[in-house]
């Protein structure tokens, strides 16, 4: 049963093939058995998930067909999940019991999903690599040596070792993609908008936005579906219907207009990368696709404009957590400037630290037009950059990441590095665009992705070209061994 996509499991529990408690039961014992290896949950939630694989049971007896009816998922830790922790991955949060479901954990309970518990993530979902987790880092199922990317590593490692067949992430500068990319998944980030952020604990607020990560771009489809949708409770979602993205999977791609940026395929961009994105541009020509080079101008600002925006509306968004009225509180405080100052020393790892005085001295009195009103402009730029590029092409093409998966500890002491990553990654959040990554082939055995982007609220398309791509090739079923 591990072995089947989530599509697969939608129509086996049609048919009876099996029941949700089963599969559930399962999956567990899997969790329980391998996840050692890979440290992808922080916590699983045995109980809650058999409850609600019987009520699934229940409501298919009693006549419902929901695709998704009794499939199990599991949802990053920052998903705020009621009665059971939601950590961020964090000390100043490992005590913190949520008190209410975020929307997409409500919108995927309600169609019958059973969650199994909550994933492993980058501290606050900030790094590239899932190493900076309280909890400890993540390891790859490719190469347990190496990471799984980050900051949505937990369920980007879990989904690829077969224990779970997809998971909930976020992407804020590419945390659904680039951790798709390194361990031969499908991984979407939508229009920022289409899926709400409540109840989702904030990083940067104007380019946070959770998606589906799974095998296949049918599952991230069927997910998507249920996980979409306006949500009163967010101010910065948008009221917009929900595509059919399941019915736009098989439309043909002859007219298809792709876009090539000159910049993607420079210096930095490993060689054997490059030329397995040429080969998946050789396999979209041959469904009738035409291709075209274009231009990015302002890509090389995107990595310094992001590392500015983020931090600074991190350094806002964490100064919530002071010790006073939930998370993590330093002993016996002399005053509540000790309060604040030791609580939050103690409670926030390095990186998250590190962001905090990055975003803090950004947005300080002398230096926020130098720098943060003119990252702003640098984003308006970008976003002005890919409209005009889609005025020309329907889908723009590229490397998600510049390197295949690195070693556990070797980017640690060169944040930039680390940083570096994310450079094909960030512009879709900085013009908040929708961008997906799906398995493009192996460099030294170890996966890499191809990252496709469209216009503002173009899931469809996306998903469409990459189910199209997935029907030609098998890159997508490979699976790690030993899982």
């Amino acid at each position: 049963m591990h072995n089947l996509t989530l599509s697969d499991i939608a129509r086996a529990l049609a048919e009876k093939t099996f029941s949700a408690e089963e599969l559930t039961r399962s999956l567990l014992g899997r969790i329980q058995q391998l996840d050692p290896q890979l440290n992808s949950f922080i916590t699983v939630t045995e109980a809650q998930a058999l409850a609600q694989a019987k009520a699934a049971d229940a409501r298919r007896a009693a006549g419902e067909t929901g695709a998704l009816l009794g499939a199990p998922i599991a949802h990053k830790d920052l998903f705020c999940t009621q009665g059971v922790r939601t950590s961020c991955a964090s000390k100043m949060l490992d005590n913190f019991i949520a008190p209410y479901n975020a929307t997409v954990v409500e919108k995927l309970a309600a169609v019958g999903c059973v969650s199994l518990g909550k994933l492993n993530m980058d501290e606050f979902a900030m790094g590239s690599a899932n190493e900076s987790s309280h909890y400890g880092p993540v390891k790859n199922p490719w190469d347990l040596t190496r990471v799984p990317g980050g900051s949505s590593g937990g369920s980007a490692a879990a989904i690829a070792a077969r224990l779970i067949p997809a998971a909930t992430g976020s992407d804020t500068g590419g945390s659904i993609r680039q951790p798709a990319a390194l361990t031969n998944l499908t991984g979407l980030k939508p229009t920022y908008g289409r899926v709400s952020r409540w109840g989702m604990i904030a990083y940067a607020s104007s380019l946070d936005q959770g998606g589906p990560l799974a095998r296949t771009a049918e599952d991230c489809a069927l997910l998507l579906g249920s996980m979409a949708g306006f949500d009163p409770k967010d101010s910065t979602s948008v009221d917009q219907p929900v595509d059919d993205y399941l019915a736009s999977l098989n439309q043909p791609l002859s007219g298809l207009r792709v876009g090539l940026p000159k910049e993607y395929f420079g210096a930095g961009l490993d060689s054997r990368i490059g030329a397995a994105i040429l080969a998946v541009v050789e396999e979209l020509k041959k469904l009738g696709a035409t291709v075209k080079d274009i231009s990015l101008p302002n890509l090389q600002h995107a990595i310094p404009a992001y590392y500015v925006i983020a931090p600074a509306e991190a350094s806002s968004n964490l100064s919530r957590f002071d010790g006073v009225r939930y998370g993590h509180r330093c002993d016996s405080p002399v005053n509540l400037e000790d309060l604040y100052k030791r609580s939050r020393a103690e409670g926030f790892g390095a990186e998250v630290k590190r962001r905090i005085m990055v975003g803090t001295y950004a947005l300080s009195a002398g230096y926020y037009d130098a720098y943060y009103i003119k990252a702003q402009k640098i984003r308006r730029l970008i976003k002005n950059d890919f409209v005009s590029a889609f005025n020309e092409v329907d889908v723009i093409l590229g490397p998600t990441t510049p390197n295949p998966a690195w070693k556990l500890g070797e980017k640690s002491s060169d944040p930039v590095a680390a940083y570096l990553e994310d450079i094909y990654t960030i512009t879709a959040n900085l013009a908040g665009i929708p961008g997906l990554s799906m398995p493009a082939g192996f460099v030294d055995g170890l996966p890499v992705g191809v990252q496709l982007l469209a216009p503002y609220f173009q899931e469809g398309r996306l998903l469409n070209v990459a189910h199209q791509y997935q029907q030609v090739t098998d890159w997508h079923t490979q699976a790690p061994s030993g899982f």
